[in-house]
């Protein structure tokens, strides 16, 4: 599975910006995606994930300002980011869950100055 992010750049604090994720190849294989993001001298973090079933997760730091989401006939999946902080700055990269494994896309940087 090949993965295609785009959507990142420079944002003020309280903006927005969309994340986009396509995949290719043998994706009859994911049974779910996700994006998650590191940050200079942090570990890298699941920020959220959707699966198959249509099950979402987020992690405390962006619930109510991020929404993830998916169009199957086109495989790709969004982050919609709102509200952005600076602490939201980071290389934001997605994840393609597999049976047995999974692949991981390029990043995109996110940057948001205050």
């Amino acid at each position: 599975v090949q993965l295609q992010a785009s959507g990142g750049g420079l944002v003020q604090a309280g903006g927005s910006l969309r994340l986009s994720c396509a995949a290719s190849g043998r994706i009859s294989g994911i049974n779910g995606m996700a994006w998650y993001r590191q940050a200079p001298g942090k570990q890298r973090e699941l920020v959220a994930s959707i699966r198959n079933s249509g099950n979402t997760y987020y992690s405390d730091s962006v619930k109510g300002r991020f929404t993830i989401s998916r169009d199957g006939a086109k495989n790709t999946v969004y982050l919609q980011m709102n509200s952005l902080k600076p602490e939201d700055t980071a290389v934001y990269s997605c994840y393609a869950y597999r049976f047995g494994g999974g692949d991981w896309g390029r990043g995109t940087q996110v940057t948001v100055s205050s």
